[in-house]
């Protein structure tokens, strides 16, 4: 967007809140910004800018910006902020990772399957599967949060149920929630899609477009999720209330009940959004996956519409442009896939390099974005883009097999 006969330089040290920053004195991808242009909000944002432009251009048409005490939506109450630290390394945690993630996989796929046969959810295996995913997430997230880039197209719903409940609980102990509360977000996301179990498989799978009877069918698994929840003991009514209510919107337009914001849960808001962002970083039946980055960019724009705005912003400083297991190119062409991400640099993590170009490398090397910063790595070591995995004939799952990742990857 041009913005030179709208817009006004000034230094850093001016920004204030309220102010809309269109542009920067130096490349977007150099810097750990998802979106484009972007509103001020807090004076802790202002000196993220500040530590990464000397000067910026403040857009004086985007004047829209209303100080959090004069907002007129109703705020729900979040919960009790925890702060967590890792207590140990990724390359540390990954070998339990795996097989926390192989125990949960056979779980979900079991519970998934005994639903669709018309069994009953068997709460104790959630719960068990819920708490191995916890714990790992309490160790250090990245490991488990790079399994949820391992998928079999085949089996998409518990692979997609699992990749929620993992998410949720990471994105959880972002927001600071207990451990209690993590283990019932967790609980809410491995559940929110159990009613698909009872849709028609040939429905479900449907790779063309949909009929409006069958686009009411994939709507009704809200209501038969809520209803299949209702007659299982030991569920918590926070997982009946989120299988019910995941898909309604901050605009109202959301089904089946079309709420209104102010009566969704915060537990459903959360996983609204984490449903969103696996889904379409996922390869589906009727649409192909896209980069985590534009996922991230989707959820930016229909931040206030679709989800919860500080949710939203949340979950997008949650994740972070780079997430464990993203395949990504780098302005000097190598390409590999992130390892780890930095708490301080969230776009400058290690990442394990395979190939350049369409070359593989005659070893792979693990390299540390975050040195650019510290001026031992040449600035061609940054990102350029992220792309989709099986992009350059690099698949996640099979780095993960060949067990080179965290073998190769620096303490």
């Amino acid at each position: 967007m041009d913005t030179s006969n709208r817009s006004t330089k000034i230094h850093v040290s001016e920004l204030r809140v309220g102010m809309f920053v269109s542009k920067l004195d130096r490349d977007w991808l150099e810097t750990p910004f998802l979106v484009q242009g972007f509103m001020i909000e807090t004076p802790e944002e202002a000196q993220t800018v500040a530590e990464h432009a000397e000067y910026v251009w403040i857009d004086a048409v985007q004047s829209k910006w209303v100080p959090p005490e004069h907002r007129s939506f109703v705020e729900v109450p979040a919960p009790a902020k925890k702060t967590y630290i890792n207590k140990v390394s990724a390359r540390k945690e990954h070998g339990h990772a795996i097989k926390v993630f192989r125990d949960a996989r056979r779980l979900t796929k079991t519970l998934v399957d005994d639903i669709r046969l018309g069994g009953t959810i068997d709460t104790e295996q959630a719960k068990v599967t819920v708490r191995g995913c916890v714990d790992s997430i309490l160790r250090n997230p990245d490991a488990l949060l790079w399994m949820t880039k391992i998928r079999d197209e085949d089996e998409y719903t518990a692979e997609h149920c699992l990749n929620v409940c993992i998410l949720a609980i990471a994105f959880g102990r972002h927001l600071g929630m207990s451990e209690n509360e993590l283990e019932k977000i967790g609980l809410c996301g491995l559940l929110h899609d159990v009613g698909k179990m009872r849709v028609p498989p040939e429905v479900l799978n449907k790779p063309g477009p949909l009929t409006p009877k069958e686009f009411n069918m994939i709507r009704a698994h809200t209501v038969l999720g809520r209803n299949l929840l209702l007659s299982t003991p030991g569920i918590f009514d926070a997982v009946v209330d989120v299988a019910y209510s995941h898909h309604e919107r901050m605009d109202g337009m959301g089904y089946p009940r079309k709420l209104p914001q102010e009566r969704i849960s915060y537990y459903a808001r959360v996983i609204a959004l984490v449903d969103a962002y696996d889904a379409m970083t996922a390869n589906r039946c009727y649409a192909p996956a896209i980069p985590t980055t534009q996922a991230l960019k989707n959820i930016y724009k229909d931040r206030g519409t679709h989800f919860d705005e500080k949710l939203a912003l949340e979950f997008i400083k949650s994740i972070g442009l780079y997430p464990p297991g993203t395949v990504v190119q780098l302005h000097n062409d190598m390409v590999g896939i992130v390892l780890e991400i930095s708490q301080k640099y969230r776009h400058l993590p290690k990442v394990i390099l395979i190939k350049k170009g369409e070359v593989p490398l005659e070893k792979e090397q693990v390299v540390n974005l975050a040195d650019v910063e510290k001026g031992l790595l040449a600035r061609e070591f940054l990102i350029k883009r992220a792309l989709k995995d099986g992009t350059y004939g690099i698949r996640v799952a099979e780095y993960r097999e060949k067990g080179l990742v965290f073998r190769a990857a620096v303490p």
